[in-house]
């Protein structure tokens, strides 16, 4: 099969799969038009409009002047405060609105492929690295299909009207092609120009961002591309988002099939979607129809089809889906030149891929009946590695976070040796055998001394109360540390300030609920949800404030540790902050060559400052630390911890899955990751 003709199939199977979206969010969509109609001009979540809120803010993409305007006349609810903040942006452009504008449109190419010596235009690519273009997977369906093709950057006509001189590059799918059916995008490298420039360093490329609250629904799209091949063309502010998916989104704009491959931008010139597919009005039966209400027929051509909506791939999607794929070194390296804000890389590393799909979740925690009697809950202990592992004195040891109670201590090892295993194959190293593994288990212990020292209520089902409340420490000094740590996170993630001055700003209630609010704010900005956060940090506060339920877990862990040779120690969440305090205790025989720290809130001076190593300096006994966290693990606010902590200390920012932002064998499926630790136990 030709390659245009296979093109053209692969884009109706996407113009089926739209079509089939947007009849499933019939009911979401009908909802969102009649608060619209009511006057609610972002019908959205308030978590979702205070990350948009907070977005704008923080890039002074509102000027703060019109802000203060727009919300002081008048005391307003949270939601009603975001509104205005949003109105302010969506009303009034400032007049860098187009030149910024006309920046990003110079990162957009028409694509065109060579067959039987005639040259057709095929769709759209933009440049999202120094060398890599983005575009559909329809549009460039494999590498051949690459190799077919080009690329035209600044085909347009210039402020006279009259067509610019358009430079021409050829694809190099050899150095890099990834594309992907489902999401429909192919992502390739461009290469050189006579100048042996990459394209980006002429014309620029989008910076992609894998953070939330770049769009809400409600708030205008603008697209550039090049429709049916034609010269480049826009679509500023042409109509708004619809529906927001999984994985897609809707919007209104007036695109065309020749659209294909485009970038949707916001009104910051941020990309939010790749443009793929038109959703095509239907009937009962699921057959296309044209604007007179007939059943369409291929032969009619796409313009006689009735349009009704459009549909673009979420850039978080492509980004994480990217952050799992196994690539070779200057693969990665060619990904981490799209910036730390996509989450493939931060500096020259670049990241690996991401573990095996999640497990079915579990419940959301709630409030019900007081644990067993301590006397009652069952003492597991931790497991030492097999003699001669790793030739006798070096130790791989595994120190695991929270919510580790009455699980089986081997079967966790096994999990995380299985996590580990699948990034050391991705990196071409030996996997390792969990019985060469040392395992301390404190899970039993911290939950007998957290119930010997105070009430600690038994989680089950779905919520009946308010997270915040529900789980906070019942000693007054744990719930102080507690409370500041969360209200340090929310900071950090740029929640705006409560208090009287932040009453004036935004209209916001400083008291009521203040602690739920931040708990609320850190979810909605991240992979986590309220419950899942709050556990996390009551658990690091309760092991900070008293000192004996520190020293029985430190007792504990000590118990399953080696006590002569080289140590290389992961550590998780909770565990890190563990495992900071475990490297004043060990024993003199014991060199630790290696610290792996995932998931860490060693970040947050509400935790670091109550450390016994004293503060955010590397101890001397670490002589290799390696600190690894996702943008969007709530847990990880702080990072990276370089920001912070003095010399010798090497981040590694990944991205996890959705709902696994926290999980520890996500973190150690990458392939970097593995490969630090890996490389430390063969020394």
């Amino acid at each position: 099969m030709a390659a245009i003709d296979r093109s053209r199939e692969e884009r109706e199977h996407q113009v089926a799969a739209a079509a089939a979206r947007y009849d499933e969010t019939g009911d979401e969509r009908r909802a969102v038009e009649r608060q619209q109609d009511a006057g609610v001009a972002f019908p959205d979540s308030q978590e979702a409009l205070a990350a948009r809120a907070a977005r704008l803010l923080d890039r002074h993409a509102v000027p703060a002047a019109m802000v203060v305007e727009a919300v002081r006349a008048e005391p307003l609810a949270e939601s009603a405060a975001y509104e205005r903040i949003l109105g302010v942006s969506k009303d009034l452009q400032a007049w860098s609105f187009l030149p910024r504008g006309a920046r990003a449109a110079r990162t957009v190419a028409r694509i065109s492929a060579r067959e039987n010596g005639r040259e057709l235009p095929v769709g759209t690519g933009f440049l999202v690295s120094p060398s890599l273009l983005l575009t559909n997977h329809h549009v460039l369906p494999d590498a051949e299909a690459a190799r077919q093709s080009f690329v035209e950057f600044e085909a347009q006509v210039s402020v006279d009207n009259t067509p610019q001189p358009l430079t021409r590059l050829e694809l190099d799918p050899d150095g890099f092609f990834v594309a992907d059916a489902r999401l429909d995008f192919a992502l390739v490298q461009v290469a050189p120009g006579p100048d042996q420039r990459p394209p980006g360093e002429t014309f620029g490329w989008n910076r992609l961002s894998v953070q939330t609250g770049k769009l809400v629904i409600g708030e205008p799209v603008n697209v550039i591309g090049h429709p049916m091949g034609r010269l480049k063309e826009i679509a500023v502010r042409d109509n708004l988002l619809q529906v927001r998916l999984d994985d897609f989104i809707h919007y209104k704009t007036d695109t065309e099939p020749g659209n294909s491959g485009s970038p949707v931008f916001n009104d910051q010139w941020e990309v939010v979607a790749l443009h793929h597919s038109g959703v095509p009005r239907t009937d009962e039966q699921g057959r296309v129809l044209r604007s007179e209400g007939e059943v369409w027929q291929p032969n009619d051509g796409d313009d006689a089809i009735d349009w009704v909506s459009n549909e673009g791939v979420r850039i978080s999607s492509l980004l994480k889906h990217l952050a799992a794929l196994p690539l070779t070194s200057r693969q990665q390296a060619l990904l981490a030149e799209m910036g730390p804000e996509s989450g493939l890389g931060v500096a020259e590393t670049a990241v690996g891929p991401m573990a095996a799909p999640a497990p079915a979740p579990t419940p959301t925690p709630t409030a019900a009946a007081p644990r067993p009697s301590v006397e009652r809950v069952p003492v597991l202990r931790g497991l030492r590695a097999r003699d001669g592992a790793f030739g006798g004195r070096r130790h791989l040891v595994f120190l695991h976070g929270r919510s580790q109670e009455e699980t089986n201590p081997e079967d966790s090892r096994r999990e995380w040796t299985a996590g580990l295993n699948q990034g050391l194959v991705r990196a071409g190293l030996a996997p390792v055998d969990p019985a060469d593994v040392w395992y301390p288990y404190y899970g039993d212990r911290l939950v007998q001394a957290l119930a010997a020292h105070e009430a600690v209520p038994h989680f089950t089902e779905a919520p009946t109360a308010r997270a915040a409340e529900a789980v906070a420490p019942a000693t007054p000094t744990a719930r102080a540390v507690y409370e500041e740590i969360i209200g340090e996170a929310a900071t950090k993630w740029d929640m705006p300030q409560e208090g009287p001055m932040a009453t004036e700003r935004f209209g916001l209630d400083g008291v009521v609920g203040a602690l739920q609010k931040r708990l609320s704010w850190l979810a909605a900005r991240s992979d986590l949800d309220a419950w899942a956060i709050a556990l996390v940090f009551r658990d690091v506060a309760a092991y900070l404030d008293d000192r004996r339920i520190r020293d029985e877990v430190l007792d504990c862990v000590l118990e399953t540790m080696p006590d002569s040779g080289d140590v290389v120690l992961v550590s998780h969440s909770l565990g890190t902050v563990v495992a900071l305090d475990l490297v004043t205790r060990l024993s003199p025989g014991v060199n630790l060559v290696h610290l792996t720290t995932a998931g860490s809130p060693l970040g947050m001076d509400s935790v670091y400052g109550r450390l016994l190593v004293g503060g955010p300096k590397r101890p001397d006994i670490v002589a290799d630390w390696l600190n690894v966290w996702c943008p969007t693990d709530a847990v990880a606010i702080g990072c990276p911890l370089r920001d912070d902590w003095a010399d010798g200390l090497s981040d590694l920012a990944v991205v996890n899955a959705r709902d696994r932002a926290h999980k520890i064998v996500e973190y150690l499926a990458h392939a970097e990751v593995a490969r630090s630790i890996g490389s430390h136990l063969v020394g």
